[in-house]
């Protein structure tokens, strides 16, 4: 046992001068093994970044909650030009559903419209993301408060002028003033703010809470018109803690279609989309952005591997006579074995630490930069470069190593001279 550990240590430290005596080339060996680690890790490390922000912010959701459209959310059998023929979803069909479903513990009314203004005094927000939603919005979704509440169900209903903004819109109208109680104007009147959204960083898609704010759907409806064109409508439906999925979306499919006079042979003019496929559908991205990183960086890697392997195989030649005299004074084929695969290891080993230590840097400084993203290097991310970068040197040294540790040694000694 210890003539072995004896003889790892020597072959270790003829490595390390071997490197240490060749700076230029080592230099060169490590560039290609850091970029192509550096190119693996950052990918992985970038897509566990967004993975990890897409769950947090889709955990805020039941992921049984259910979204009824005339549009569906994903894939679809149904051709585009026959979807957009389908009656959008009407406030009476969302009223039916609420006093009829029996699993359903929250339904809520929802409305895209355009951005709007919102003005206080002298102060003016152009373009800010505008909810318009019923009141059971903030039960499907939980909204934190910084002061204030959301509307209730008979503001709600009666479609009263009130508001609820973000933490971003109300720093930009009011400071540092409280902003519940004052007024401020859309739509060309004048809404009460009733309430300040939490700060809570970026949305799913792009806008945040922080820069919207929130209207009651019957005030929009009563503005602008229940049937208005530009209205896109969605009701959102929360199961029961324990409901049936299935047996909830078939009473839904069924009072659909009973309200709309569908015949049986006439197909779905809507369509129901729920956040568990959402979330399946983001994993296949995640999992195809993977994919498509391991290959690019596999041709790092592959550049990086032969570039150490014919930086040993010149090695081998420049110490062909050293071998030769090695093995004249009892060296073992081990010995030579050990002493060339260390080199290309650490070689290795060393170009992925590089490379892991630019990735670290590349986190922290793309962290500072944004604000609500964070950037993720997971000890499993680490674990895969360091074996990654040893596979690589260990691979890359083998044929190189075997070659010097078979060589003849009067034969070395003689074409060394």
């Amino acid at each position: 046992m210890l003539l072995y550990l004896r003889l790892l240590r020597e072959s270790f430290s003829f490595a390390i001068n071997a490197l240490r005596n060749n700076k230029l080339r080592t230099f060169l060996s490590l560039l290609g093994v850091t970029v192509g680690i550096f190119s693996i890790i950052a990918v992985l490390a970038a897509v566990d970044s967004l993975d990890k922000t897409i769950t947090s912010q889709l955990s805020a959701l039941d992921s049984n909650t259910m979204y009824l459209a005339n549009i569906s959310f994903g894939p679809t059998e149904v051709p585009r030009w026959k979807y957009e023929q389908f009656d959008e979803i009407s406030y009476n069909e969302y009223r039916s559903l609420k006093s009829s479903l029996t699993e359903a513990e929250h339904v809520a009314f929802q409305i895209f419209v355009r951005r709007e203004n919102i003005r206080y005094e002298s102060e003016l927000v152009q373009s800010v993301n505008t909810v318009v939603v019923s009141n059971e919005f903030t039960d499907i979704q939980a909204l934190e408060f910084e002061s204030g509440r959301f509307y209730n169900e008979a503001e709600s209903n009666a479609g009263k002028a009130v508001v609820v903004i973000g933490s971003e819109i109300a720093k930009s109208l009011f400071g540092e003033f409280e902003p519940i109680g004052k007024k401020v104007r859309l739509y060309g009147q004048k809404f009460t703010v009733i309430g300040v959204v939490k700060k809570e960083g970026s949305g799913l898609f792009g806008d945040s809470n922080d820069i919207s704010i929130f209207l009651p759907a019957n005030f929009v409806r009563n503005k602008l018109g229940k049937n208005n064109p530009f209205f896109k409508n969605i009701v959102i439906i929360k199961p029961k803690k324990g409901a049936d999925i299935a047996g909830l979306k078939s009473e839904v499919i069924q009072i659909m279609r009973a309200r709309r006079g569908l015949k049986p042979d006439e197909i779905n003019t809507f369509f129901i989309s729920v956040i568990s496929g959402l979330q399946d559908a983001i994993d296949n991205i995640i999992g195809t952005l993977n994919m498509i990183g391991w290959i690019i960086s596999g041709f790092s890697l592959l550049v990086g591997g032969f570039g150490i392997a014919n930086i040993m195989f010149v090695s081998v030649k420049e110490r062909t006579n050293l071998i030769g005299i090695q093995k004249s004074l009892g060296a073992k084929n081990r010995f030579i074995l050990f002493q060339f695969l260390f080199e290309a290891v650490i070689l290795a080993i060393v170009g992925g630490i590089v490379g892991l230590f630019l990735v670290w840097i590349g986190t922290l400084i793309g962290s500072n930069l944004t604000e609500d993203f964070t950037f993720v290097l997971s000890p499993k991310n680490m674990v895969i470069g360091f074996l990654i970068s040893s596979f690589i040197g260990l691979l890359s040294g083998v044929i190189p190593a075997l070659t010097a540790s078979r060589l003849d040694p009067v034969e070395a000694i003689r074409t060394g001279m």
